[in-house]
């Protein structure tokens, strides 16, 4: 695998493109959709992204950078924009407060913010937010304990446990370190949701899929409760470089599936825990036009049904 680029940050900035430009008084994405809760039933979950600063680590393959305001200040806070949302979404007895960064760095949302977003979830029976690993602590308890009876979820980047690649994704953080966040949550009562990386760049093909399904296979060793497959893009800048230079490839839609299979029957041998694919913008990885919507009807059924399903018939070269 070749060595990645570690850029800078100023590099990092002058390879990306302009910014989205959200309106920072309110969400800049929000909807309901249905997932398969940790009881086993298909449920509504309202998903808001709110609008929000940027995220300091800046890993290398993030592009949620877009949609934030920068290191400025966003014209609401997160409990205001949560509120637009909701009021105008379906209920949904669970629901994602996502800030393109984490919940738990007071920079991002402060803990003045916090009783009135309990106040907004009252009634419902999930709250999941995202947090780096490293900002994982007693906070989590305290706001856990305040949101109550409202279980929180808190999702993290593992990434990959690739020993070679993990360092070089700037993710700032190791496996030792994601382990003790995760059992600090466990221990608290809180769940854990997990990113894995699919394809991230230095691993294509086979790679790809080999350390995507060994990254959910630890994930649920140490107690993560829901594991989420993300499809490495292009579109942050320093990716598109890698991408024009062979050390990135886009992965597949067969690699997808047979990442997510693996991983739902992995959960089904613990006996324990979720696994989805992360189903947005999959046409930039649609390599053949005849099963693409197959493809992807099949990996929604799985999601929901948490079962392996056999991948469509097509020649396109899906992995066995």
């Amino acid at each position: 695998m070749p060595e990645l680029p570690q850029p800078a940050d100023r590099a990092t900035l002058a390879a990306r493109g302009p910014h989205a430009a959200p309106d920072s008084t309110k969400p800049y994405a929000c909807f309901v959709e249905p997932e398969r809760s940790a009881s086993g039933h298909v449920e509504a979950v309202a998903t808001v992204f709110v609008t929000n600063r940027e995220c300091p680590y800046r890993c290398l393959v993030c592009d949620l950078w877009k949609h934030t305001t920068g290191e400025r200040a966003p014209a609401a806070t997160a409990a205001e924009q949560l509120a637009w949302a909701l009021a105008r979404l379906p209920h949904a007895p669970h629901v994602k407060l996502y800030n393109s960064g984490s919940f738990f760095d007071a920079r991002a949302i402060k803990r003045s913010e916090w009783p009135r977003i309990a106040a907004l979830v009252e009634g419902r029976e999930t709250l999941i937010v995202e947090c780096h690993p490293r900002l994982v602590d007693q906070r989590c308890a305290e706001f856990a304990a305040q949101i109550a009876p409202v279980r929180l979820e808190v999702a993290m980047g593992l990434e990959t446990v690739d020993p070679i690649l993990l360092p070089q994704l700037k993710q700032h953080m190791t496996l030792d370190d994601f382990e003790r966040a995760t059992r600090f949550l466990s221990d608290c009562g809180v769940k854990v949701r997990a990113f894995i990386l699919l394809g991230p760049p230095g691993h294509r093909g086979d790679e790809a899929v080999h350390w995507a399904e060994r990254s959910v296979d630890y994930a649920l060793s140490i107690g993560v409760e829901c594991c989420v497959l993300i499809p490495v893009r292009p579109g942050n800048g320093i990716v598109d470089e890698l991408e024009r230079e062979g050390v990135y490839a886009r992965p597949s839609l067969a690699e997808l599936h047979a990442a997510l299979a693996h991983g739902l029957a992995s959960a089904a041998r613990s006996g324990s825990g979720r696994v989805f694919a992360d189903l947005w913008d999959l046409d930039a990885f649609t390599v053949c036009t005849r099963c693409a919507a197959e493809r992807t009807a099949s990996l929604q059924r799985m999601n929901l049904a948490q079962q392996p399903a056999a991948p469509p018939d097509c020649a396109c070269a899906a992995p066995a």
